[in-house]
C-alpha cells in the first residue's frame, strides 16, 4: 500500500503537464524555440549525489524542455513523415510502461504476447498482406528493415548451401541488393547492420514518375549472384509507388528475393482511392512500414512481415535453456531483433480498436486531401512553383528569388529562407529536400488532427514569409 501511495502525486502531477501539453497544442509554435545554448543550460547538471522527490523532478523536467518540444504532435506539422497519437495509442502506451513487461517471452508477459499476435493478423488484413506471412514488431521501420533483410539474407544464400547465421558471412557468396536510386536512408543503414556493405547496393534510374523501369530491372537481374531486389511503397519525396505487378514476377523468375520498402506508403491499401497503388505488391517477400506515421501511434513502433517464415525465424530466433517457452504460445523474440523489450503492441491495438477499418481509411484520405490541398495552395501564391502535386500525403513547392537574371542556386537560397520564416513564425513546420538537383520545401501530411483550419493556418504563414 505504502509502495502504491509514493505513486499517486507524481502521476496526477504528470497528468496534468500532459494534458496541458496537449491541449495547448494549437495555441504553441510548431517549432522548438529554445536554443541549443538554452538547453544545455537548463539540463546540463553535476550529477546528483542525493535524490529529489519525484514530483519535483517531473516538474522541473517539464520547467526545463520548455521551448525545446516540437510540436510534431500536433495537426500544423508538415515536415518529416509523422504522426500523432490517437487517444487510445497514448492511453495505452502509458499503461504499456505502468505494466512494464519484458514483452519478449509469451511466459514473460502473456496479455501482451496474445496482443501482438492479434496485431499480427488485424495488420495483415488491413495492409493487403498473405494472411500466412509471419511478422515482428520492432522499434521502426529501420528495424523492420534489418529485420526483412536478415530473412533476405537467410533465404538467398540458403539456396547456395551456405548457413549465414552459423558461417557468418565470410566466404560467403557476394549478395548484390538492386534499389531504385531514390530509395531511403534506412536501407544503406539496414545493409551496413547486417554486414552486406553499401557496396552491394546497385542504384538503379527511376523515370519521372520516380519509378523503376521493368526493362531497367530486367538488365540488372542478369547474372547469377544470390539477389535481393528493393522496390517503393511511397517514396520519401513524391510518395512514388514502384509497379508492383510487373516488377515482382520480373524478380521472382530470376529467384530474387523482393522486400517492399512501405515506411508510410503502405497504409495506401487502406483506402480505397489509393488502394491501386500497392496492386501486385502482395507477391513480395517482404515488407516493412511503421506505426507511428500513418497509423498515428506513439514511437517506438514499426513492423515487418516476411512470406517466408522458415527464413524469417532461421534469422532471428534463439533458444537457452533458462528461457521459459510455450510451445502453444508465440515468443514474441523469435521473430524479432531485440531480446528484452517493450510491449509495443498495446498502442497499436488501442489504435486499430478506436480506429476500425474505416476510421484508418478515413485517415489515410483525409489527410491525402489535405496534402494536395496545402500543396496546390502554397504552389499556387505569387513566387511560388509547384514542383510536384501529391498522388497520395507527400508534395513538393519552390519559392522563386524574383530578381531579374535569378539563378537556381538563388532560387535555392530563396527557398530555404521561406521555409525558416515559417518556421520562426511557428505558425507552422516544413522541412526542406534537394530533389532532382533544386531545393524544394517538402510537404507531409500524415497528423489525424490535421483540419482545414490547420490548412489556412500554414498557407497565410508561408504567405507571410513571401511577402505577399
Amino acid at each position: 500500500m505504502k509502495e502504491a501511495a509514493s505513486y499517486r502525486p507524481v502521476l496526477e502531477q504528470t497528468l496534468h503537464h500532459a494534458l496541458r501539453y496537449l491541449e495547448n497544442l494549437d495555441n504553441e509554435p510548431v517549432a522548438a524555440r529554445a536554443t541549443l545554448t538554452d538547453l544545455r543550460h537548463r539540463f546540463v547538471r553535476p550529477l546528483p549525489e542525493h535524490g529529489i522527490p519525484a514530483d519535483r523532478v517531473i516538474d522541473e523536467l517539464v520547467d526545463d524542455a520548455a521551448g525545446g518540444v516540437v510540436g510534431s504532435a500536433g495537426g500544423r506539422f508538415f515536415g518529416w513523415v509523422i504522426g500523432g497519437s490517437v487517444p487510445a495509442a497514448l492511453a495505452a502506451d502509458w499503461l504499456t510502461s505502468t505494466w512494464d513487461q519484458n514483452a519478449a517471452l509469451y511466459a514473460a508477459g502473456p496479455a501482451e504476447a496474445v496482443i501482438e499476435e492479434v496485431c499480427g493478423t488485424w495488420l495483415k488484413e488491413l495492409l493487403g498482406l498473405p494472411a500466412t506471412a509471419s511478422f515482428a514488431l520492432v522499434t521502426g521501420c529501420q528495424m523492420a528493415h534489418v529485420t526483412c533483410l536478415a530473412a533476405a539474407r537467410n533465404s538467398v544464400l540458403s539456396q547456395r548451401g551456405w548457413d549465414v547465421e552459423q558461417q557468418g558471412l565470410t566466404g560467403a557468396p557476394r549478395i548484390r541488393i538492386l534499389a531504385g536510386d531514390q530509395k531511403h536512408g534506412t536501407i544503406d543503414r539496414a545493409v551496413r547492420f547486417l554486414g552486406l556493405g553499401t557496396g552491394a547496393i546497385i542504384d538503379l534510374p527511376v523515370d519521372h514518375e520516380g519509378c523503376v523501369k521493368s526493362e531497367t530491372l530486367a538488365k540488372a537481374l542478369e547474372g547469377d549472384a544470390p539477389t535481393i531486389v528493393l522496390l517503393q511503397a511511397g517514396d520519401l519525396n513524391i510518395g512514388a509507388y514502384d509497379h508492383f505487378a510487373e516488377l515482382i514476377p520480373l524478380a521472382h523468375r530470376r529467384n530474387a528475393w523482393v522486400h517492399v520498402d512501405g515506411a508510410f506508403g503502405l497504409w495506401a491499401a487502406t483506402s480505397p482511392a489509393h488502394a491501386h497503388l500497392l496492386k501486385g505488391v502482395d507477391l513480395a517477400d517482404s515488407w516493412a512500414t511503421d506505426g507511428h506515421k500513418w497509423l498515428n501511434v506513439p514511437f517506438d513502433c514499426g513492423y515487418a512481415f516476411v512470406a517466408h517464415t522458415k527464413s524469417h525465424r532461421a534469422a532471428t530466433s534463439y533458444r537457452a535453456s533458462y528461457l521459459t517457452h510455450d510451445e502453444n504460445a508465440r515468443d514474441q523474440m523469435d521473430w524479432t531483433p531485440e531480446w528484452s523489450r517493450r510491449g509495443r503492441g498495446v498502442a497499436t491495438y488501442a489504435a486499430i480498436r478506436q480506429l476500425g477499418k474505416s476510421g484508418i481509411a478515413d485517415l489515410v484520405a483525409r489527410t491525402c486531401r489535405h496534402a494536395h490541398l496545402l500543396v496546390t495552395r502554397l504552389g499556387a501564391l505569387p513566387g511560388a512553383e509547384l514542383v510536384w502535386k501529391p498522388q497520395i500525403n507527400q508534395g513538393l513547392v519552390r519559392f522563386l528569388d524574383q530578381k531579374a537574371g535569378a539563378t537556381d542556386a538563388d532560387h535555392d537560397r530563396r527557398t530555404d529562407a521561406v521555409i525558416e520564416a515559417v518556421l520562426q513564425s511557428g505558425e507552422a513546420f516544413f522541412g526542406g529536400t534537394t530533389w532532382r538537383g533544386k531545393r524544394c520545401m517538402r510537404v507531409s501530411v500524415c497528423n489525424w488532427q490535421t483540419d482545414d483550419e490547420d490548412i489556412e493556418r500554414a498557407v497565410a504563414a508561408v504567405q507571410r514569409a513571401l511577402g505577399n
